[in-house]
Protein backbone atom coordinates (compact mmCIF):
# COMPACT_ATOMS: atom_id res chain seq x y z
CA UNK A 1 0.00 0.00 0.00
CA UNK A 2 1.11 3.65 -0.16
CA UNK A 3 2.33 5.61 2.87
CA UNK A 4 2.31 9.16 3.95
CA UNK A 5 3.63 10.80 7.24
CA UNK A 6 1.07 11.03 9.80
CA UNK A 7 2.14 14.56 10.45
CA UNK A 8 4.69 16.80 9.50
CA UNK A 9 8.82 17.18 10.43
CA UNK A 10 10.38 20.02 9.91
CA UNK A 11 14.39 20.56 9.45
CA UNK A 12 16.15 23.58 9.41
CA UNK A 13 20.37 24.02 8.47
CA UNK A 14 22.22 25.37 5.29
CA UNK A 15 22.65 24.47 1.71
CA UNK A 16 25.56 22.85 1.07
CA UNK A 17 26.54 24.34 -2.31
CA UNK A 18 24.66 28.04 -1.25
CA UNK A 19 25.89 28.25 2.07
CA UNK A 20 22.42 29.70 2.92
CA UNK A 21 20.13 28.92 5.74
CA UNK A 22 17.30 27.10 4.94
CA UNK A 23 14.13 25.50 6.66
CA UNK A 24 12.24 22.65 4.97
CA UNK A 25 8.96 20.91 6.13
CA UNK A 26 8.33 17.50 4.95
CA UNK A 27 4.13 17.00 4.77
CA UNK A 28 1.87 14.03 4.82
CA UNK A 29 0.11 13.93 1.08
CA UNK A 30 -2.90 11.91 0.04
CA UNK A 31 -2.81 8.21 -2.03
CA UNK A 32 -1.77 9.02 -5.48
CA UNK A 33 0.11 12.60 -4.60
CA UNK A 34 3.18 11.28 -5.43
CA UNK A 35 6.28 13.49 -4.35
CA UNK A 36 6.20 17.08 -4.80
CA UNK A 37 8.73 19.84 -3.52
CA UNK A 38 7.55 23.74 -3.03
CA UNK A 39 9.33 26.54 -3.13
CA UNK A 40 7.48 28.51 -0.35
CA UNK A 41 9.85 31.68 -1.48
CA UNK A 42 8.41 32.04 -4.66
CA UNK A 43 5.56 34.37 -5.16
CA UNK A 44 5.26 34.93 -9.00
CA UNK A 45 5.19 31.53 -10.94
CA UNK A 46 5.06 27.96 -10.20
CA UNK A 47 6.02 26.80 -7.10
CA UNK A 48 5.83 22.86 -7.63
CA UNK A 49 8.29 21.29 -8.80
CA UNK A 50 7.76 17.52 -9.35
CA UNK A 51 10.09 14.25 -7.80
CA UNK A 52 10.28 13.01 -11.35
CA UNK A 53 13.92 11.65 -13.69
CA UNK A 54 12.22 13.64 -16.08
CA UNK A 55 12.50 17.09 -14.41
CA UNK A 56 16.09 16.68 -14.02
CA UNK A 57 18.81 19.61 -15.10
CA UNK A 58 22.09 16.82 -15.04
CA UNK A 59 25.06 18.02 -13.01
CA UNK A 60 28.01 16.42 -11.50
CA UNK A 61 27.45 17.79 -7.70
CA UNK A 62 24.15 17.05 -7.17
CA UNK A 63 20.31 16.29 -8.19
CA UNK A 64 19.08 19.43 -9.34
CA UNK A 65 14.91 19.44 -10.35
CA UNK A 66 13.84 22.12 -12.33
CA UNK A 67 10.08 22.84 -13.13
CA UNK A 68 8.30 23.69 -16.27
CA UNK A 69 8.13 27.41 -15.32
CA UNK A 70 12.18 27.33 -14.60
CA UNK A 71 12.00 27.25 -10.79
CA UNK A 72 14.18 24.81 -9.27
CA UNK A 73 15.40 23.04 -5.98
CA UNK A 74 19.12 21.46 -5.62
CA UNK A 75 20.63 18.88 -3.47
CA UNK A 76 17.82 16.61 -3.42
CA UNK A 77 19.25 13.02 -3.64
CA UNK A 78 19.40 12.77 0.26
CA UNK A 79 15.47 13.25 1.34
CA UNK A 80 14.76 11.17 -1.54
CA UNK A 81 16.64 8.24 -0.53
CA UNK A 82 15.37 8.74 3.25
CA UNK A 83 11.68 8.70 1.24
CA UNK A 84 12.51 5.73 -0.34
CA UNK A 85 14.09 4.24 2.33
CA UNK A 86 11.09 4.36 4.56
CA UNK A 87 8.67 3.26 1.89
CA UNK A 88 6.87 6.89 1.87
CA UNK A 89 5.25 7.46 -1.68
CA UNK A 90 3.19 11.05 -0.93
CA UNK A 91 4.41 13.89 0.41
CA UNK A 92 4.80 17.57 -0.08
CA UNK A 93 8.72 19.17 0.77
CA UNK A 94 8.23 22.68 1.88
CA UNK A 95 11.46 24.75 1.13
CA UNK A 96 12.61 28.46 1.39
CA UNK A 97 15.08 28.48 -1.06
CA UNK A 98 17.10 26.83 -3.91
CA UNK A 99 18.28 24.29 -1.95
CA UNK A 100 17.76 21.80 0.81
CA UNK A 101 19.29 21.78 3.84
CA UNK A 102 22.83 19.30 3.88
CA UNK A 103 22.25 18.66 8.14
CA UNK A 104 25.63 15.83 8.53
CA UNK A 105 25.64 15.18 4.43
CA UNK A 106 24.02 11.83 5.10
CA UNK A 107 20.04 10.34 5.45
CA UNK A 108 20.25 9.62 8.66
CA UNK A 109 18.25 12.83 10.29
CA UNK A 110 15.72 12.48 7.69
CA UNK A 111 15.08 8.81 7.41
CA UNK A 112 14.94 9.03 12.26
CA UNK A 113 12.36 12.04 12.01
CA UNK A 114 10.41 10.10 9.39
CA UNK A 115 10.20 7.06 11.49
CA UNK A 116 9.92 9.09 14.61
CA UNK A 117 7.00 11.06 13.52
CA UNK A 118 4.79 7.93 12.19
CA UNK A 119 4.71 6.36 8.99
CA UNK A 120 0.60 6.15 8.04
CA UNK A 121 0.06 3.51 5.54
CA UNK A 122 -3.17 4.70 2.89
CA UNK A 123 -5.99 2.93 1.19
CA UNK A 124 -4.29 2.63 -2.23
CA UNK A 125 -2.04 -0.19 -3.62
CA UNK A 126 1.44 1.00 -4.49
CA UNK A 127 3.37 0.06 -7.56
CA UNK A 128 6.70 -0.73 -8.39
CA UNK A 129 8.96 -0.75 -12.08
CA UNK A 130 9.59 -4.27 -13.14
CA UNK A 131 12.44 -4.28 -14.93
CA UNK A 132 12.53 -7.11 -18.31
CA UNK A 133 15.57 -6.38 -20.11
CA UNK A 134 19.25 -4.87 -19.38
CA UNK A 135 19.71 -1.33 -19.80
CA UNK A 136 23.41 0.15 -19.87
CA UNK A 137 24.96 3.84 -19.93
CA UNK A 138 28.08 4.95 -20.38
CA UNK A 139 29.83 8.24 -20.10
CA UNK A 140 33.01 10.02 -22.01
CA UNK A 141 35.28 8.48 -18.88
CA UNK A 142 34.26 5.06 -18.90
CA UNK A 143 31.78 5.16 -15.58
CA UNK A 144 28.44 3.09 -16.04
CA UNK A 145 25.26 2.15 -14.45
CA UNK A 146 23.03 -0.72 -15.55
CA UNK A 147 19.76 -2.15 -14.70
CA UNK A 148 19.11 -5.68 -14.98
CA UNK A 149 16.38 -8.42 -14.03
CA UNK A 150 16.00 -8.80 -10.25
CA UNK A 151 13.15 -9.61 -7.83
CA UNK A 152 13.61 -6.95 -5.88
CA UNK A 153 16.01 -3.68 -5.49
CA UNK A 154 19.43 -4.32 -5.19
CA UNK A 155 22.24 -1.64 -5.72
CA UNK A 156 25.59 -2.68 -6.41
CA UNK A 157 28.66 0.09 -6.63
CA UNK A 158 32.35 0.08 -7.87
CA UNK A 159 34.41 2.81 -7.15
CA UNK A 160 38.16 4.03 -7.21
CA UNK A 161 39.88 7.06 -6.32
CA UNK A 162 43.52 6.25 -6.66
CA UNK A 163 46.11 8.39 -4.32
CA UNK A 164 43.36 8.76 -1.48
CA UNK A 165 42.30 7.18 1.81
CA UNK A 166 39.32 6.63 -0.25
CA UNK A 167 41.29 3.99 -2.38
CA UNK A 168 38.62 0.98 -4.34
CA UNK A 169 35.80 0.05 -2.77
CA UNK A 170 32.80 -2.17 -3.93
CA UNK A 171 29.55 -2.98 -2.37
CA UNK A 172 26.20 -4.88 -3.12
CA UNK A 173 23.50 -4.61 -0.85
CA UNK A 174 19.70 -5.93 -1.12
CA UNK A 175 17.69 -3.04 -0.46
CA UNK A 176 14.80 -5.17 1.35
CA UNK A 177 14.01 -5.44 5.08
CA UNK A 178 15.05 -1.81 6.42
CA UNK A 179 18.75 -2.70 4.79
CA UNK A 180 18.98 0.77 3.80
CA UNK A 181 18.32 2.49 7.23
CA UNK A 182 20.37 0.00 8.81
CA UNK A 183 23.53 0.21 6.73
CA UNK A 184 23.68 2.68 3.99
CA UNK A 185 21.28 6.27 6.02
CA UNK A 186 24.50 7.15 8.04
CA UNK A 187 27.13 7.48 5.71
CA UNK A 188 28.10 10.86 4.28
CA UNK A 189 28.88 12.70 1.70
CA UNK A 190 32.34 12.80 0.80
CA UNK A 191 35.29 14.82 -0.98
CA UNK A 192 38.87 15.54 -1.57
CA UNK A 193 40.43 18.43 -0.39
CA UNK A 194 41.27 20.05 -3.68
CA UNK A 195 37.74 19.91 -4.60
CA UNK A 196 36.47 21.78 -1.93
CA UNK A 197 39.05 24.35 -2.50
CA UNK A 198 38.21 24.00 -6.45
CA UNK A 199 33.97 24.22 -6.03
CA UNK A 200 34.92 27.66 -3.97
CA UNK A 201 36.66 29.29 -5.99
CA UNK A 202 33.57 28.54 -8.64
CA UNK A 203 31.25 30.01 -5.60
CA UNK A 204 29.96 26.14 -4.80
CA UNK A 205 30.58 24.28 -1.17
CA UNK A 206 29.96 27.28 0.54
CA UNK A 207 28.08 25.22 2.96
CA UNK A 208 30.05 22.54 3.32
CA UNK A 209 32.08 21.88 6.50
CA UNK A 210 34.50 18.82 7.85
CA UNK A 211 31.54 18.36 9.95
CA UNK A 212 28.58 17.74 6.87
CA UNK A 213 31.32 16.26 5.17
CA UNK A 214 33.94 13.03 4.94
CA UNK A 215 37.34 15.45 3.64
CA UNK A 216 40.45 13.68 2.55
CA UNK A 217 44.22 15.00 1.52
CA UNK A 218 45.71 12.17 0.08
CA UNK A 219 45.75 9.63 2.60
CA UNK A 220 44.14 11.51 5.86
CA UNK A 221 40.74 11.81 6.72
CA UNK A 222 40.15 15.31 7.90
CA UNK A 223 36.63 14.89 9.08
CA UNK A 224 36.70 15.03 13.38
CA UNK A 225 36.31 11.43 14.29
CA UNK A 226 37.26 9.64 11.09
CA UNK A 227 34.74 7.40 8.64
CA UNK A 228 31.86 5.89 10.38
CA UNK A 229 32.10 2.71 8.37
CA UNK A 230 35.25 1.56 6.16
CA UNK A 231 33.54 1.70 3.30
CA UNK A 232 31.69 4.93 3.79
CA UNK A 233 32.57 6.21 0.74
CA UNK A 234 30.70 3.36 -1.46
CA UNK A 235 28.02 3.20 1.06
CA UNK A 236 27.32 7.14 0.27
CA UNK A 237 27.31 6.63 -3.38
CA UNK A 238 24.91 3.81 -3.06
CA UNK A 239 22.43 6.31 -0.85
CA UNK A 240 22.60 8.59 -3.98
CA UNK A 241 21.59 5.83 -6.02
CA UNK A 242 18.46 5.58 -4.28
CA UNK A 243 17.58 8.66 -4.18
CA UNK A 244 18.18 9.50 -7.88
CA UNK A 245 16.22 5.55 -8.75
CA UNK A 246 13.04 7.24 -6.13
CA UNK A 247 12.92 9.61 -9.18
CA UNK A 248 11.59 7.16 -11.19
CA UNK A 249 8.19 7.74 -9.23
CA UNK A 250 7.76 4.23 -8.11
CA UNK A 251 10.66 1.55 -6.49
CA UNK A 252 12.25 -0.20 -9.08
CA UNK A 253 12.48 -3.95 -9.18
CA UNK A 254 15.98 -4.76 -10.48
CA UNK A 255 19.79 -4.91 -10.06
CA UNK A 256 20.90 -1.27 -10.72
CA UNK A 257 25.65 -1.57 -10.75
CA UNK A 258 27.18 1.72 -10.58
CA UNK A 259 30.69 1.57 -11.76
CA UNK A 260 32.65 4.97 -10.83
CA UNK A 261 28.89 6.67 -11.80
CA UNK A 262 27.50 9.56 -10.33
CA UNK A 263 23.91 11.49 -10.41
CA UNK A 264 24.02 12.38 -14.02
CA UNK A 265 24.65 8.72 -15.19
CA UNK A 266 22.01 7.51 -12.86
CA UNK A 267 19.40 10.02 -14.34
CA UNK A 268 20.85 9.12 -18.43
CA UNK A 269 19.86 5.52 -17.07
CA UNK A 270 16.44 6.08 -16.32
CA UNK A 271 16.26 8.64 -19.30
CA UNK A 272 17.31 5.55 -21.36
CA UNK A 273 14.81 2.64 -19.77
CA UNK A 274 11.95 5.06 -19.66
CA UNK A 275 13.00 5.26 -23.61
CA UNK A 276 12.84 1.49 -23.59
CA UNK A 277 8.79 0.49 -23.00
CA UNK A 278 9.74 -3.39 -23.60
CA UNK A 279 12.59 -2.99 -20.72
CA UNK A 280 10.12 -2.69 -18.12
CA UNK A 281 7.07 -2.85 -16.76
CA UNK A 282 4.94 -1.46 -14.03
CA UNK A 283 3.16 -3.67 -11.83
CA UNK A 284 0.70 -3.68 -8.66
CA UNK A 285 2.08 -4.58 -5.17
CA UNK A 286 1.14 -7.66 -3.99
CA UNK A 287 1.53 -8.30 -0.30
CA UNK A 288 4.73 -10.56 -1.82
CA UNK A 289 6.12 -7.68 -3.90
CA UNK A 290 5.42 -5.22 -0.79
CA UNK A 291 7.39 -7.00 1.42
CA UNK A 292 10.70 -6.70 -0.80
CA UNK A 293 10.83 -2.60 -1.25
CA UNK A 294 12.67 -0.95 0.81
CA UNK A 295 10.89 0.72 3.43
CA UNK A 296 8.97 -2.97 4.27
CA UNK A 297 10.40 -4.21 8.03
CA UNK A 298 11.97 -0.45 9.05
CA UNK A 299 12.58 -0.76 12.43
CA UNK A 300 13.80 2.20 14.34
CA UNK A 301 15.64 0.24 17.05
CA UNK A 302 17.70 -1.17 14.09
CA UNK A 303 18.58 2.98 12.46
CA UNK A 304 21.69 4.03 13.59
CA UNK A 305 21.61 6.99 16.44
CA UNK A 306 22.56 10.54 14.95
CA UNK A 307 26.70 11.20 15.28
Amino acid sequence: MQKTLKSAVTFEGVGLHSGRKVRMSVRPAPADHGIWFRRTDIELGDPMIPASWDAVERGPLCTRLVNTAGVDVSTVEHVMAALAGAGITNVVVDVNGPELPILDGSSLIFIRAFKARGILTQDRPAHAIEILKPISVTDDKGATATLDRCDRLRIEFHIDFPGTAIGKQSRTLDMSNGAFARVLSDSRTFCRREDVEAMRANGLARGGTIDNAVVVDGDDILTPGGLRHDDEAVRHKMLDALGDLALAGAPILGHYTGDKAGHSLTNLLLCELFARPDAYRIVTCTPEIAARLPGEGLVMGEIPEVA
